[in-house]
């Protein structure tokens, strides 16, 4: 029996029901706040990932409980891996990006980590045989250019935004890209039936999140352990301040970038979090003091006119669609969408 196109592939349970689209920029803008709170805490590198899943977990766990109890079914044996495999690259991605926020500044530090927005289309091209829809090419060197402004990088010698060390900064927000960038596959790649034809609905949202935090927690633990990296100063408000990290990006934020997953091409998902960059200079304005320039400023203008330009442009069907039947086997669509992302509308 045909799913009515407006629930097709809604998980049971915690799935909101808003558009992908809406859900992917929602997620971004909570997520937005982790570069401010993860400075506001002040803590270490390893703490500071510890801290936001650790905090994170029990939450998670009672939303996978509640999930399944609203007839959710139960994660199988390739997501819950996969989950835990991307847990790995959150944990890395965090304490690379403390790194980075150290030497660059909260906004460049943020700047430089979201180039994932060009490296996740080229691994889902490469590795999924995702075609990447023509909007995004078009948007991308608008994005880029956005995010050159807003990171400072047109304001000449002496930015407050370039921080104590701008090149080993620069090195640690590529990093953070790349290692960002394999976290968003992975994960999404977990959200994914591995048959698309197999009937049935999607695998839990809540779940799938809980198992990724759980192997995020366990990771992030070790180079704490192994480095001892251990430094929180005092308890309060640091561990409040963390708290308040795991709830906004670790839950919420990734909750709804996560139910978006499976109704996106990973270059779109990319597309959106670019407003999280865009978000963090508006944060960092109000909370840290932080005065960003009129290039600057111009640069979240321009950022949030690619995502504008990535999400609504339309293109030939076939370009859209991901372009081999490997991908189409992995990445399992809602039937209104198998032209795209724009197609039910339209982490």
């Amino acid at each position: 029996m045909p799913v009515p196109s407006g629930q097709a592939g809604r998980p049971p349970g915690l799935t909101p029901p808003i558009p992908p689209v809406a859900a992917a920029t929602a997620g971004a803008v909570c997520i937005s706040s982790s570069a401010v709170l993860m400075k506001l805490a002040g803590t270490s590198p390893s703490i500071t990932a510890l801290g936001r899943c650790a905090f994170a977990l029990p939450l998670l766990g009672v939303l996978a409980w509640a999930e399944r109890r609203r007839g959710a079914p139960r994660l199988p044996s390739r997501s819950r891996w996969l989950a835990r495999l991307a847990g790995l690259f959150l944990a890395g991605d965090l304490i690379v990006w403390s790194h980075a926020i150290a030497a660059i500044g909260a906004g460049l530090g943020t700047v430089v980590g979201n180039l994932q927005v060009l490296i996740l289309p080229l691994l889902a091209w490469l590795f999924l045989g995702e075609r990447p829809r023509r909007s995004l090419v078009m948007a991308s060197p608008v994005m880029l250019a956005g995010l050159v402004l807003v990171g400072g990088l047109a304001d000449g010698g002496g930015s407050r935004a370039y921080g104590s060390d701008p090149g080993l900064g620069v090195l640690y927000g590529v990093a953070v890209a790349v290692i960002y960038a394999i976290y968003i596959l992975t994960l999404r790649q977990a959200t994914s039936p591995q048959d698309a034809r197999a009937p049935g609905p999607r695998p839990a949202v809540a779940a799938v999140l809980f198992e990724a935090t759980a192997g995020a927690t366990v990771a992030s633990a070790v180079p704490g352990l192994v480095l001892n990296d251990y430094r929180l100063g005092p308890a309060w408000p640091a561990l409040g301040w963390l708290a308040l990290l795991a709830l906004t990006s670790q839950v919420i934020g990734w909750l709804l970038i996560t139910v978006s997953m499976p109704r996106l091409q990973a270059g779109m998902i990319g597309a959106l979090l670019l407003v999280q960059p865009a978000g963090s200079v508006a944060l960092s304005y109000a909370f840290l003091g932080e005065r960003p320039s009129v290039l600057q400023l111009a640069g979240v203008v321009l950022v949030l006119a690619g995502v504008v330009v990535a999400v609504s442009g339309a293109g030939p069907a076939g370009s859209e669609a991901p372009s081999s039947r490997r991908s189409t086997r992995i990445i399992r669509q809602a039937p209104a969408a198998s032209t795209g992302v724009s197609a039910p509308k339209s982490p």
